[in-house]
């Protein structure tokens, strides 16, 4: 089928095949590391609860139910259960030297993967956009406005994220990841994004929260509502969390 192999995306695939005899003669890429966690320091900051609830739906009944829902009630989220949700979904376990693990797992334990969000109804949280700061367990607060609506017109018009209490959005830092492994990184910055998404999904459902992920978007009008530049950083994936409308 040329129409295929003529794909860009086929092509990336492709090209990035490891080879058994050629692998162990591959130059180690030329791409400087980076930082291994990003945080805004001029940033207003709001600590986050480590205590959450410790009772919840169970895992098969979360597995069993879940759908992506694309309408929200009207109703806030809690500070504790946005902290829950942030710490499921690739919150600090575990420590091996200077290794933080996450509850996600990660190639390399690299985490190229930023999360922001675009809050609404919060309980506490005035609306804006925030950065969660991982090592801190906090948000740092980048910009306050009403984010739903811009949100939801960079992402095709989707309504339902205008109503999400929020939607948390993952960007990916490049080379974060690609300095160790080259073009073939990007396959794992990709996988990392859906594991987080994944434990994201299931701690809402231990909440009994829904949401839907998104992947269709204006990739530089999102990077725009987050600062971020589109190149060393870019959004490559998000999800609507909320009570069932």
């Amino acid at each position: 089928m040329p129409e295929l192999r003529e794909s860009l995306g086929y092509r990336y695939l492709q090209a990035t095949k490891f080879d058994r005899e050629e692998r162990g003669g591959q130059l180690p890429p030329a791409i400087q590391r980076t930082e291994r966690c990003k945080t805004y320091p001029k940033a207003e900051v709001v600590e986050l609860p480590r205590v959450w609830p410790k009772e919840g739906a169970d895992l098969l009944s979360i597995l069993q139910h879940r759908r992506s829902v694309r309408s929200f009630a009207e109703a806030d989220i809690s500070l504790q259960e946005l902290a829950l949700l942030l710490w499921g979904s690739q919150g600090i376990s575990g420590q091996a030297g200077s290794f933080l693990f996450r509850t996600a797992p990660s190639a390399g334990a690299l985490y190229p993967i930023e999360t922001y969000l675009a809050i609404q109804r919060v309980a506490g949280l005035a609306p804006g956009i925030y950065h969660f700061d991982v090592q801190g367990f906090r948000l740092e607060r980048l910009a306050e406005m009403v984010p739903g609506p811009p949100l939801a017109e960079a992402c095709l018009g989707q309504g339902f994220i205008a109503q999400a209490p929020v939607n948390v959005i993952w960007t990916a830092i490049f080379r974060r990841n690609m300095a160790k492994y080259g073009h073939r990184g990007l396959r794992y910055i990709m996988l990392d994004a859906g594991h987080i998404c994944g434990n994201l999904l299931s701690t809402a459902g231990f909440l009994g929260l829904s949401g839907c992920p998104v992947a269709a978007f204006f990739d530089d009008e999102v990077n725009g509502l987050l600062g971020v530049d589109g190149q060393e950083e870019s959004v490559v994936y998000l999800a609507s969390i909320g009570r069932k409308g």
